[in-house]
């Protein structure tokens, strides 16, 4: 069955010489940012990115937004290290078109119908993009020869991680300064959620924990549009807010910026514009690293996170060179702090087989209690209405 959005090119189709090819045409979305493209994008639409080692949650989105084809301005796969994500939009029968260059991004209008005809990106019968047509077979290959070499990368990232920790030691002693909160969190379980991998099942997992232990939630950015989407309202968002919606920022939640050393605040500037009060958390690392620290400065007795990043392929698909501040945060939170996806082992709220039998013993205990106690009695007492009416009938 043939995707939505792809038709057979017929033969006077610019550039179609021999037998027909197959094309797929749709709708263009553009967005150098692949995070803020995906809530734009419909069924059938072509992508087109620019975005270096496509990472697996962007790849998944692009999936979810079930897209036509994507184009990328950059490669998909460089091979610094093994990244699943095109492996995923190549296994889902998605055309990928890599390594376009950036002027088609200058070349194409968003909504402006193109066709991906091979290695080319065709628009009002001109050639306006070329590529390498990637399969599932070429990204096979590229993946198995980026674990060949991800340990060069490793040692660079090791070493990164170990310079700034060297310079920024004192950071896992020192007390921050601390916003005040609208929410108590003292004695109370704090549940951090991220956008990250695997969030919508760590999310589904924890539903009835949510429910039961009423945590407080704090999201980082998009992390609030994730817990709206599982019917939860955020208590606090953290971040820059450059990919939460406007919508969670009005959802009635404290927001704090994540300002960085020195005072400055890139996710003010939003706030400001929407006329939103906020207040500001400055400190180091990412901001899924200051929410942790925020929960655990005013007295958290757990902190759940969900959609936390924890291993270097993660971290190398934000861009990011070493992961100190994370393994700083880790060091002074670590014994409050649980991943979603063990709370989701421990915490199990299904009736055991042993519960089960429990119950039915009680049930059985509680009608034998009842025979016991009351049978006999209206027995008697049955007995002795009828002797009374007989001794009755015969002195009279």
């Amino acid at each position: 069955m043939a995707r939505k959005g792809t038709e057979v090119a017929p033969k006077d189709e610019p550039g179609s010489t021999g037998p027909a090819v197959a094309v797929t045409s749709g709708p263009a979305r553009l967005d150098r940012r692949t995070k803020n493209l995906t809530s734009r994008l419909q069924p059938g639409d072509v992508a087109i990115i620019d975005h270096e080692d496509l990472d697996r949650l962007a790849a998944e989105g692009l999936l979810q937004q079930r897209v036509g084809a994507v184009v990328n301005v950059a490669r998909s796969l460089s091979g610094r290290y093994p990244n699943v994500g095109p492996l995923l939009v190549a296994a889902a029968g998605i055309p990928l078109l890599d390594g376009v260059g950036p002027d088609v991004m200058e070349r194409v209008a968003e909504g402006q119908r193109v066709h991906i005809r091979g290695e080319e990106v065709w628009l009002d019968g001109a050639v306006v993009g070329r590529g390498v047509r990637q399969d599932l077979q070429s990204l096979e290959r590229a993946y198995e020869a980026a674990k060949q070499v991800v340990g060069d990368e490793l040692e660079r990232f090791a070493s990164n991680t170990l310079e700034y920790m060297q310079r920024e030691h004192h950071l896992a002693f020192d007390t921050p300064d601390v916003p005040d909160l609208d929410v108590d969190v003292k004695g109370r379980h704090v549940l951090v959620v991220v956008r990250g991998n695997d969030y919508r099942e760590d999310l589904a997992t924890l539903r009835s924990y949510v429910r039961e232990m009423r945590p407080v939630l704090v999201a980082v950015d998009g992390g609030a549009d994730a817990l709206l989407e599982f019917g939860f309202r955020p208590h606090v968002i953290i971040g820059d807010f450059d990919s939460v919606s406007t919508d969670a920022l009005r959802s009635g939640a404290q927001l704090v910026v994540h300002a960085y050393p020195g005072g400055e605040a890139p996710g003010a500037a939003r706030l400001d514009a929407l006329g939103l009060a906020y207040t500001t958390f400055e400190a180091g690392g990412m901001s899924e690293d200051v929410a942790m620290l925020l929960a655990y400065e005013k007295g958290a007795q757990l902190i759940v996170a969900v959609g936390s990043h924890g291993s270097m392929v993660e971290f190398l698909a934000k861009g990011r060179s070493g992961m100190a501040s994370t393994f700083i945060t880790r060091l002074k939170v670590g014994q409050l702090l649980v991943d979603a996806k063990g709370v989701s082992q421990l915490y199990d709220n299904r009736l055991r087989k042993r519960d089960v039998l429990l119950f039915l013993l009680a049930v059985t205990l509680c009608f034998v209690v009842v025979g016991v106690a009351f049978v006999p009695r209206v027995y008697f007492e049955s007995v002795w209405l009828l002797v009374r009416e007989v001794l009755r009938s015969i002195t009279h």
